[in-house]
């Protein structure tokens, strides 16, 4: 099938380009950027000339931040494209909302995906804990800014969500492996005295039986990066580390899998478009906006580049 990229940043380039090329699934058709092209492919610089110059390609990609991702979305579905949005989804719950539903009227697959979850060894953690009794459950997200967004100033402004960029994959993960759900009944958001959206964050979820789940999230680590996830049942304990790529059970040895999550992304986009059907799991997202919404603002020292 045939598919375009819109908007070709650093996402694109280190993650969606690759995984295109090397799927049997897909062929990259075009690229759509104001300031950027990719070789060997038609470049288009707006979406609404890319979809009238090439009626042939049914598939759109959309890697822009989440704050200008409804437009082109919405765009890209009346046009009768089918679309698949970088996480998050979108910069409020109203416009995802609002996305599944014009897909649904426009009879095209909306796809929203949460690349975390197809880390290699997520699946294994979710089975493992299915039939175990949980007694606490803790993750440790802890990342550089500078290191992983330099310069990238939307992430501080309204809609950029600040330390939830990073703590949302973690949340996707969560809510993947977990045999329940769980509901935020508490938080603590720190926010830099010069920005718009918090350095980091604490969170504690209420779930049956009094399971302890906690979350901290925090975008000032240096040196080595933490995104682990520690689960303690009556029948042993469970650590996923690296984002999801490395599980250990019982204090055995460590699985490692090669990164294959955008692979798998793209492999779920085609089965969604074959047999028309979407995917639009919005409980991350759901667990950021009670966070900003329950949350206590802690003013704490100004960031700068």
């Amino acid at each position: 099938m045939k598919i375009a990229l819109v908007s070709i940043g650093k996402i694109a380039r280190d993650q969606h380009i690759p995984a295109i090329a090397a799927s049997a699934d897909w062929t990259l058709a075009a690229a759509v950027s104001r300031n950027a092209t990719v070789e060997g492919v038609e470049n288009f610089g707006s979406l609404a000339e890319m979809l009238a110059a090439r009626p042939d390609i049914g598939v759109v990609s959309l890697c822009m931040p989440p704050a200008a991702r409804f437009e082109p979305a919405a765009e890209a579905i009346a046009a009768g494209r089918h679309v698949m949005l970088e996480k998050p989804p979108g910069a409020t719950l109203s416009e995802c909302f609002e996305l599944a539903r014009l897909a649904e009227t426009a009879g095209v697959s909306l796809y929203a995906t949460w690349h975390s979850r197809a880390a290699a060894q997520v699946q294994a953690a979710r089975a493992w804990l299915a039939d175990r009794n949980l007694r606490r459950v803790r993750v440790t997200w802890k990342e550089d800014v500078r290191r992983w967004h330099p310069g990238q100033e939307w992430i501080w402004q309204p809609g950029g969500l600040g330390v939830f960029d990073p703590g949302i994959n973690a949340l996707s993960i969560l809510t993947e492996i977990l045999p329940f759900a769980v509901h935020l009944d508490a938080a603590v958001l720190d926010f830099p005295a010069n920005r718009d959206t918090p350095i980091a964050a604490e969170l504690s979820f209420r779930a049956p039986g009094g399971v302890a789940v906690g979350a901290v999230f925090d975008w000032r680590q240096e040196g080595p990066q933490t995104w682990d996830i520690e689960a303690e049942t009556d029948e042993g304990r469970l650590l996923l580390q690296n984002g999801g790529a490395t599980l250990s059970l019982d204090g055995g040895p460590a699985a490692d899998a090669p990164d294959i999550e955008y692979a798998t992304l793209y492999k779920r986009m085609a089965e969604l478009v074959a047999h028309g059907r979407s995917d639009v799991d919005l409980a991350p997202m759901m667990h950021v906006a009670d966070a900003f919404t329950l949350g206590r603002r802690r003013q704490v020292a100004a960031f700068d580049w």
